[in-house]
């Protein structure tokens, strides 16, 4: 294969990994949104039309949303958005709880002034998308706030680990803001979060973050009553 022939294919593959990154955010946006509820098939067909590309970014960004565990691929049904069990739920949440209550201490210790000033200002948009009362706009801000405090770690392996699940329990936890005055709430206990990791408390940070995440007794009930509606619509 000639020089130029190799270089034009090898830049063809860049491209359709490129493509089909974008394709996967996109597609994880509506599982996130619950445009895509719990339980319903992602058609590719649908999906070509939808987004006018080939077959084969759709089906690398199934692939690679099915590695994160956002779809299942079933035999003779296709993609197939993951519906995650509430036994299951309550468990990834307990996990996701003790990752960031990790995050949240060596945050306490290790993060920069930068960081500390991007956490202030994640804090402060979570804010003013409380005051609009817009739970989507909390939503972003909210990822913004916790995505500082994984950075603010330092420790790399951690983050991925926080990023990774993040990723599988962001329709959930978008949910949990539509519940009635969660977005108050949620801002309080940010408050306690970015009080204990300006102050250096290590502990107090972790214990702050565990309360934050942890899903349990009257909000674990509001979730799956949320969770229930959505999947009617699916």
């Amino acid at each position: 294969m000639a020089f130029y022939e190799l270089k034009a294919t090898q830049s063809g593959r860049i491209g359709a990994m490129r493509i089909s990154d974008k394709l996967r955010e996109k597609i994880e946006e509506q599982i996130a949104t619950g445009e895509f509820a719990p339980g319903s098939s992602l058609d590719e067909a649908t999906l070509v039309e939808q987004y006018g590309v080939s077959r084969t970014p759709i089906r690398e960004a199934l692939i690679q949303l099915a590695a994160e565990g956002l779809i299942e691929i079933r035999p003779r049904r296709g993609a197939v958005v993951t519906s995650i069990g509430p036994a299951r739920l309550i468990e990834m949440f307990e996990v996701m709880a003790e990752l960031e209550a990790m995050c949240g201490r060596l945050a306490a210790r290790r993060m920069t002034d930068d960081e500390r000033q991007q956490l202030n200002a994640a804090h402060e948009a979570c804010e003013a998308a409380r005051a609009n009362q817009d739970s989507d706009q909390y939503f972003y801000c909210n990822e913004r706030f916790h995505a500082a405090i994984y950075a603010g770690s330092h420790n790399s392996f951690l983050r991925d680990q926080a990023n990774q699940l993040h990723r599988r329990l962001r329709p959930y936890r978008r949910l949990q803001l539509r519940v009635r005055d969660r977005m108050s709430v949620s801002y309080k206990e940010h408050s306690a979060i970015v009080n204990a990791i300006t102050l250096g408390n290590a502990e107090a940070a972790a214990l702050a973050l565990r309360e934050h995440v942890v899903v349990q007794g009257e909000r674990f009930g509001d979730l799956l009553s949320s969770l229930s509606e959505l999947t009617q619509h699916a």
